[in-house]
């Protein structure tokens, strides 16, 4: 259901905001707010999955998805929907926290690291394809259609656990680090509102100048509450392996250039009278890869991994150059493949590199984190690159996406050995 929910739901903005009352600036938030949410409760649900019933949290997480689901398909207005979304995002969040506080239930930890890459995997590929299916359910139902079938998968899901056992850790303190988690959520939430809102016409500056010091303040906060917690929320340790935090911040870094490169690309194509033949070439070039791919991209990760992440993040970033000098129909598709093709020769590759430097024994904490980073910095992409393009354009927010990849392949570069195997 993710693919539909992230992805599915970019490619519904410009149906939902034409037939919906309510100022186009909410638009965005109708995937904003959903990732927003998502990674700012992320780390709160995973400390209470793993401190709860396990198959009880998800099934609860997925209730929640389905039920925001079918709403968001009968809102009468776009602010409703993006409050709608904003709730989906949390129910989601328990989803992927009760999911894979189950995993770690079940595999052994000399399993978690191969059953976690294929779970990138499958989450990556999911998310190139939600376009395509998304078009597929506003040809057949209209853009409700894309609302109400993440929830129906859901609600299977939910109906899927009943029978399962419980899965709970009787081995965890009940108490857990709740400011950590809670402060944390507060610096996503507000930073991802300031990125978004930006500073361009219309934006009354302290608005997003407020949410930029809550943020700040709220990592004042967490810096303290960290030092001092006994099991802290942040494993800041595992942040500390220098591998592994290249690794999170190139997959969020090509996570932000799909979900930005879907919302660009078809409107530059749409300016360039860009016909629908067209149009649906470009979006196969730019997502079936990351569906056919990841096995060759595992192979290859066995031996060139980091050149392998850093030559895709660099390709990326000239894409993105490319499209500050031309929108010719032809350059369109060139990006749209070649994005494509990086996305899709690294889907999973990141995740199972970082987790090969995180200690067996660690191996749930270890996905969890990497998750919330990967979330989180998709999320500021987007953000960053709606308020930049409210100001300047939608070819400014490529070079948004751009940037980041670019600044994510000189980490990589800096912080992996040579020989990654």
């Amino acid at each position: 259901m993710f693919p539909l929910a992230i992805t599915g739901a970019t490619a519904a903005v410009p149906d939902v905001t034409a037939q919906l009352p309510g100022t186009d600036a909410l638009g965005p938030w109708i995937v904003l707010g959903y990732n927003g949410l998502f990674a700012a409760a992320l780390l709160l649900a995973g400390a209470t999955a793993d401190r709860s019933a396990r198959t009880r949290f998800f099934a609860v997480g997925n209730i929640v998805v389905a039920v925001t689901g079918v709403l968001s398909a009968l809102s009468p207005n776009l602010l409703s929907l993006v409050a709608l979304r904003a709730v989906a995002g949390v129910g989601a969040a328990m989803c992927a926290a009760g999911g894979s506080s189950m995993l770690l239930a079940v595999y052994p930890p000399e399993e978690r690291r191969r059953v976690y890459g294929y779970a990138g995997a499958v989450l990556g590929s999911s998310l190139a394809l939600g376009p395509v299916v998304a078009q597929v359910l506003m040809a057949v139902g209209g853009w409700q259609l894309v609302f109400v079938a993440p929830g129906v998968v859901a609600a299977i899901a939910a109906l899927a656990t009943r029978g399962l056992p419980d899965l709970r850790n009787h081995k965890l303190p009940a108490h857990f680090d709740l400011a950590g988690a809670s402060l944390f959520g507060v610096i996503v939430a507000a930073a991802v509102t300031a990125l978004g809102l930006g500073f361009g016409a219309g934006v009354r500056w302290w608005t997003p100048g407020t949410m930029v010091l809550i943020a700040a303040a709220a990592a004042t906060g967490l810096v303290r509450v960290e030092r001092r917690a006994s099991d802290p929320a942040i494993p800041l340790d595992l942040l500390r392996i220098p591998a592994y935090r290249a690794y999170a911040v190139a997959t969020g870094a090509f996570m932000g250039m799909l979900v930005v490169g879907l919302t660009v690309l078809p409107q530059l194509g749409s300016a360039q009278s860009m016909g629908p033949g067209e149009a649906a070439v470009m979006l196969s070039l730019l997502t079936v890869p990351s569906t056919v791919l990841p096995l060759l991209a595992a192979r290859i990760a066995r031996r060139w991994a980091r050149p392998l992440v850093t030559t895709a993040l660099l390709a990326c970033t000239v894409t993105a150059v490319i499209l500050q000098i031309t929108h010719h129909p032809a350059a369109l598709l060139v990006v749209a493949a070649v994005v494509g093709l990086c996305l899709g020769l690294t889907q999973g590759v990141p995740d199972g590199q970082a987790l090969h430097y995180v200690p067996s024994q660690r191996g749930g904490a270890g996905a969890a984190l990497f998750s919330t980073a990967r979330m989180s910095l998709e999320t500021f992409t987007l953000a960053g690159a709606t308020g930049v393009m409210a100001a300047l354009g939608p070819t400014s927010g490529m070079a948004v996406a751009g940037a980041v990849c670019l600044v994510a392949a000189v980490i990589v570069v800096r912080a992996v050995p040579a020989r990654d195997t």
